[in-house]
């Protein structure tokens, strides 16, 4: 009997190890939990701070400065009041309907509403998600902020606020979620690493139809009143742009770095191309063309910042610059549309360009996650000009029908009289220069 058992018992020992040793050979291997990384998240609060510069001060000075002078106030006063709006709406809704999860490739759940669920040590990747959340808020509120330089000297602020709500609501977040969220852009393989689609492109549209239903300002000369503004506010935007870009690597590393010098070299190249292009046809280069020029850079290398090399930054910065100068200058006088400060002219195109160019030059020795035509990947430059065709007639459509939503509750247009009293009278009895 005692023989009996040593032998069960030997068997036993002999079937556990072996056990042990199979199961051992089959389990998958575990997959290494999210760590907080001290360098990617000081990184992104510094990136988070440049996105956030980029609308105040510094689209508010670029926009005010191009104003009028009895406007200047009303259209600082619309990237202000745009920014305060968006902080609110994104943390009680839109970072939960943009990130949270994805219904039908359409737009994510409702579950982190208010930051619910949020903690102090909830991560996305490496860094704090409610880091994450208020860098991706800046993206959302200088969107909407960039449409008002369109409207401006014409729409009534009460106006322009329940703009901004309504279009983030219904336009941003969707359109942000399909290309960033999950949704069903991603899922296609469109390329956009900081905002081609989501950001320029989105709010150069709604610049467009936005127009068209508000009609022409009785004055339609664009002579900016304080140049000096407009430089700083360019600089400033030169300046936010790289946290815009680099911090969309959501990391301190090779790619960021490479987003980095990308963004400085397509800018310099537009700004050079746009100078140069004025010159042989005005017989002056102009500060406000080489400003105009620096935003159409930083513009199209958006969308490819983290996917190109440094020939496909200089090739689109280069394109940016020369076209963006004839679709202000040629384009617009010759269409007859009254885009004041030249959103679509200058976001909406170059926007266009960076996102079908990403899908010509993406290097998959810069950024595995993209390869473009001239690497033997046709198909990723139809998919951007899907992306591109999607985002144009969704956009679009929903900008005119909020327009309509707007009409039905108050004026979106203020009157003859107050428009040549000037918006910052009429709008807010103050005026930008007691001088």
């Amino acid at each position: 009997m005692k023989k009996l058992l040593s032998v069960f018992i030997l068997i036993m020992m002999i079937l556990a190890l072996s056990a042990n040793l199979i199961f051992a050979e089959t389990e998958a291997p575990a997959q290494p939990q999210p760590k907080l990384d001290t360098g990617d998240t000081a990184w992104m609060i510094v990136a988070t701070a440049l996105v956030m510069l980029m609308t105040v001060p510094g689209l508010a000075l670029f926009y005010g400065g191009l104003a009028k002078r009895k406007d200047v106030l009303n259209t600082i006063a619309m990237s202000f009041v745009t920014y305060c709006i968006v902080s609110f709406l994104w943390v009680f809704y839109g970072y939960s309907l943009t990130f949270s999860g994805d219904i039908a490739g359409i737009i994510g759940y409702l579950d982190k509403a208010f930051l619910e669920g949020v903690k102090v040590d909830s991560l996305q990747g490496t860094i704090p998600e409610a880091l994450f959340s208020v860098f991706q808020l800046t993206f959302a509120a200088i969107t909407v902020a960039l449409i008002s330089g369109a409207y401006i000297e014409r729409m009534k602020f009460s106006a322009w606020a329940l703009f901004s709500v309504l279009w983030m609501s219904l336009v941003y977040v969707p359109v942000a979620h399909w290309v960033w969220g999950g949704g069903f852009l991603a899922k296609m393989g469109a390329l956009d690493f900081a905002g081609g689609t989501v950001v320029h492109i989105n709010a150069g549209i709604a610049a467009l139809v936005g127009v068209l239903i508000l009609g022409k300002r009785k004055n339609t000369l664009l002579v900016p009143n304080n140049l000096t503004l407009v430089a700083i506010g360019a600089a400033l935007l030169w300046f936010g742009w790289f946290g815009f870009n680099a911090g969309s690597a959501v990391a301190s590393n090779g790619l960021a770095a490479q987003a980095f010098i990308n963004t400085n070299t397509a800018t310099a190249v537009a700004a050079l191309a746009w100078m140069f292009t004025e010159w042989a046809v005005t017989k002056k280069p102009t500060v406000l063309g080489i400003a105009s020029g620096m935003i159409a850079g930083l513009v199209a290398i958006t969308p490819a910042a983290g996917f190109v090399n440094i020939a496909g930054s200089v090739i689109i910065g280069a394109i940016a610059g020369f076209i963006c100068y004839f679709s202000v200058t040629a384009m617009k006088p010759k269409l007859g549309y009254d885009d004041a400060l030249d959103v679509f002219g200058i976001h909406g195109v170059a926007g266009i360009i960076g996102a079908i160019l990403t899908g010509v030059f993406a290097d998959p020795a810069i950024n595995e996650a993209g390869k473009g035509l001239i690497y033997g990947n046709p198909g990723q430059l139809w998919t951007q000009t899907v992306a591109v065709l999607v985002t144009i007639v969704y956009t679009a459509i929903m900008t005119a029908i909020i327009f309509l939503i707007i009409k039905i509750f108050m004026k979106v247009r203020v009157s003859e009289e107050e428009e040549i009293t000037g918006l910052d009278s009429s709008q807010h009895s103050e005026r930008a220069y007691n001088l």
